[in-house]
């Protein structure tokens, strides 16, 4: 295969996931609201309290929950990652970010109810709103419809056709888009559209 079938084998792959993903964002999602939405006007509030933001997650949805944390920092919020050396005792102005795609995970469990219990909000992020565990500890639910290990396909399904993304890629993806959407929308409701304001809260110890 020469270097210009390459690039459009690539090319067609990429835009198969993608277009997976982005199909992720039509599916209805009522009677829970629009997750975007649900993000930006918590994170909004946060701030404007003057309050932390945490965030927790396991596994590929903990990494996509780190990537958001540097974006939030970069914004100007005081956000931490929960288990990191630094992060300081969660508290009533205070909002945790939690992701549970499968619903129910025992260390999510755990830290939505002890961020509770000390008056925080809990903001969970879930693919199964309706049945998983998390969901008793959260103020609000952020329904993401996408694929996880919860609903992936039986044994045979998997045997006859391969899944473009298998186990909870989806879920995790459309993790990645949504809190890139996130940070474009929060940027305008904090008033920091300014690359040059979010350059200089970058680490400069590369």
């Amino acid at each position: 295969m020469d270097s210009q079938s390459q690039s459009s084998s690539m090319a067609s792959l990429a835009s198969q996931i993608c277009n997976h993903i982005a199909s992720i964002f039509t599916k209805p999602t009522h009677p829970h609201p629009p997750v975007l939405d649900l993000l930006v006007n918590e994170l909004s509030s946060a701030a404007a309290r003057n309050g932390g933001v945490f965030l927790y997650g396991v596994g590929r949805e903990g990494l996509m929950l780190k990537a958001l944390c540097m974006r939030l920092a970069h914004l100007g919020l005081s956000a931490h990652m929960v288990f990191d050396m630094t992060t300081p005792p969660i508290s009533t102005t205070d909002l945790l970010i939690a992701s549970a795609g499968p619903g129910g995970f025992s260390t999510v469990e755990a830290i939505c109810s002890v961020a509770r219990s000390h008056g925080a909000r809990v903001l969970l992020l879930t693919a199964q709103p309706e049945t998983g565990s998390c969901v008793a500890h959260a103020s609000v639910v952020g329904y993401v419809p996408a694929q996880t290990m919860a609903n992936d396909a039986d044994a045979g399904d998997v045997m006859e056709s391969r899944p473009l993304l298998p186990m909870g890629s989806a879920y995790e993806g459309a993790l990645f888009v949504l809190f890139e959407m996130v940070v474009y929308k929060l940027a305008e409701a904090l008033g920091q559209t300014s690359p040059e304001a979010i350059r200089a809260r970058h680490t400069n110890l590369e």
